[in-house]
């Protein structure tokens, strides 16, 4: 079965494989930018999937990612299928945060838990997948992927370093913030076609942020910088909170920009109010 998966997988990067089907945020051409979650209609998709006979090898594996970015009515009807799941059907919930998924279906699936790659590892594939990119930077990008080689990727194609200087740029004078700089960070990230890099910055300022709560907790984490001046900027504002409250911060912030997307609120306002609560906490 191992070999069958493996070779479905690699059958799938042009999305051409008969028996595979993958499930993930799907891009709205109204608001002209992805989803920020999986929508009933998604899945509902799967159980037409799984009706139809196996092309191949008798064997449809259907790959949800990530699954904790359906809402709760996609949830529901993904619910249904795991309840009476078909013969010689295989559904993968790859799933970053699992306990953002219903209690229902975490007791309904078998856990396998992966470990991150080792950074050379990180290294080794962007040389093969961007090569293009300066090793300088490729570096950059595995310590910022933490041991996802997806993640690097889609850093990379973002822009995430030059997006991560900035912000630390920001994050290092904190208080206070650069109004002038900030402003003109967030009209950038707030076009409509900015939508790889307004990403980006979310959960760079996500994993930034996670970074700081553990320094607060523990001085001697982060003394290998991820980028230059990283451990400055740790350093200025762990010593202005506790891990808790740096760590509820992160919470706080993470829920605004999910309540952002759900309610097609402006970005623009999202990323000044993450940025004037950090200067909030800091002072």
């Amino acid at each position: 079965m191992v070999e069958r998966v493996h070779h479905l997988l690699a059958g799938d990067r042009d999305r051409g494989h008969a028996d595979l089907l993958t499930v993930e945020r799907a891009y709205d051409p109204r608001r002209r930018r992805f989803r920020s979650d999986i929508i009933v209609e998604d899945t509902r998709a799967i159980a037409g999937f799984f009706r139809l006979t196996a092309a191949e090898e008798g064997w449809r594996i259907v790959i949800v990612d990530g699954a904790e970015e359906m809402n709760r009515n996609a949830a529901n009807a993904l619910l249904k299928i795991l309840e009476e799941p078909p013969r010689r059907g295989l559904l993968l919930l790859v799933s970053h945060s699992p306990g953002r998924l219903l209690p229902t279906v975490r007791s309904r699936c078998r856990h396998l838990p992966l470990t991150a790659l080792a950074r050379p590892l990180v290294l080794q594939l962007l040389g093969q997948y961007r090569p293009e990119l300066a090793r300088s930077e490729a570096e950059e990008l595995a310590g910022l992927a933490e041991g996802s080689i997806g993640r690097a990727i889609e850093l990379a194609d973002a822009g995430g370093l030059a997006l991560y200087r900035s912000m630390l740029g920001m994050l290092a004078q904190v208080p206070p913030v650069d109004v002038a700089e900030l402003y003109a960070f967030a009209d950038k990230l707030a076009r409509p076609d900015a939508e790889e890099a307004y990403r980006a910055s979310e959960e760079l300022l996500s994993q930034f942020l996670a970074r700081v709560a553990l320094r607060a907790a523990d001085r001697t984490f982060g003394a290998e910088e991820l980028i230059a001046g990283e451990g400055e900027a740790m350093q200025r504002l762990a010593a202005r909170a506790d891990s808790a409250r740096w760590a509820e911060l992160r919470d706080r912030i993470g829920r605004d920009f999910a309540n952002t997307d759900q309610l097609n609120l402006d970005r623009k306002q999202a990323i000044l109010g993450a940025f004037f609560a950090v200067e909030q906490m800091a002072r």
